[in-house]
C-alpha cells in the first residue's frame, strides 16, 4: 500500500471525505459511539483510520469535489455502516425493556453508566452491556472496520450515491431491530404469559387468593428464572451475528448504489 503523502494530486479532498465517512460510524457504532471513552480518543481514532484509509482510497478517486453533498453523502454512508451494528445492540436492549414489562420490573430502573446518563428499565441495561460484552468477545470492532475499509471500494468517496434509496434501505434495517428483539424476548414473555394465565385461572378457582399480591412476585421469578435460562441460547444467536450484519449492509449498501 503506497505511503500517506498530503502533497498528491486530490489527497486533501479525499482525506476529508474518508475523515468524514470515518467519523459517521464512530458517531453511532457500538463500542465507539460511548460516552466511557473520552471524546479525544474518539478524535484520536478518527485521525488514525483516515491516515491509514486514505492511501488505499485515493487511486479509485477521479476527481474529488468538497462539496456539501459529497461530504454530507460520506457522513451518512459512515452512519449507515455503524448502524448495521447499532440495531442488534439497539435490539438487545428493547428485548430488555420488553422483558421488563412483561415481568413487571418496567418501574425499577438504572442509571444507565455508558450512553444516556438517564434512568432505563434495569433489564435493557443488563442486556445491552451483555451484548457488547459478547460482541467485543467475537471482534465487534475488527468486523466493523473491515466493512469500512471494504465499503471504499463499493462506494467510491466523490461518486454516484442514490442518498434517497439509501435512506429508505436504512429506515428499513431499522425496522430489523423490533424482529431481532422480540426473537430475543420471546422466551421470556411466552413462559409469563403462559404464568399469568395460569394465575388467572387459580384466582377463579380459588377467589379467596389475593392474586395481585401473589402474581407480581411469581411473575418476577418466573421471568428472570426463564431470563437466565435463555441467555446462553442468546449468546449463540448473537455468535451468527456477523452474518447477520453483513446482511444489514449489504441491503443498505444497494439501497446506495445509484441506478444508470
Amino acid at each position: 500500500m503506497a505511503s500517506f503523502d498530503p502533497l498528491a494530486p486530490g489527497s486533501a479532498a479525499t482525506l476529508v471525505l474518508v475523515g468524514t465517512r470515518v467519523s459517521g460510524m464512530m458517531l453511532i457504532a457500538p463500542s465507539f459511539a460511548t460516552t466511557v471513552v473520552p471524546r479525544l480518543v474518539r478524535v484520536a481514532i478518527v485521525v488514525l483510520l483516515t491516515v491509514l484509509l486514505q492511501p488505499a482510497v485515493l487511486p479509485l478517486v477521479t476527481d474529488p469535489q468538497l462539496t456539501l453533498s459529497a461530504v454530507a453523502t460520506e457522513a451518512l454512508v459512515g452512519f449507515a455502516i455503524g448502524l448495521g451494528a447499532a440495531v442488534i445492540v439497539g435490539a438487545a436492549e428493547m428485548a430488555g425493556d420488553v422483558m421488563a414489562v412483561q415481568i413487571g420490573l418496567s418501574g425499577s430502573a438504572i442509571l444507565d453508566p455508558v450512553d444516556t446518563s438517564a434512568q432505563l428499565p434495569v433489564l435493557g441495561v443488563l442486556l445491552r452491556m451483555f451484548t457488547i460484552a459478547l460482541l467485543l468477545t467475537l471482534d465487534l470492532h475488527h468486523v466493523m472496520l473491515q466493512a469500512m475499509a471494504d465499503s471504499f471500494s463499493t462506494l467510491v468517496p466523490g461518486s454516484a450515491v442514490d442518498a434517497a434509496g439509501g435512506l429508505r434501505s436504512m429506515v428499513a434495517v431499522g425496522s430489523a431491530l423490533f424482529a431481532i428483539g422480540i426473537r430475543f424476548a420471546a422466551p421470556v414473555i411466552a413462559v409469563v404469559l403462559l404464568a399469568t394465565i395460569a394465575l388467572a385461572i387459580l384466582s377463579r378457582a380459588a377467589p379467596q387468593i389475593n392474586l395481585i399480591s401473589v402474581s407480581f412476585p411469581v411473575q418476577i421469578a418466573i421471568g428472570l428464572f426463564v431470563l437466565s435460562a435463555a441467555l446462553p441460547a442468546i449468546g449463540r444467536t448473537l455468535q451468527g451475528w456477523p452474518s447477520v450484519y453483513q446482511d444489514l449492509l449489504a441491503r443498505t449498501g444497494d439501497g446506495f448504489v445509484a441506478t444508470p
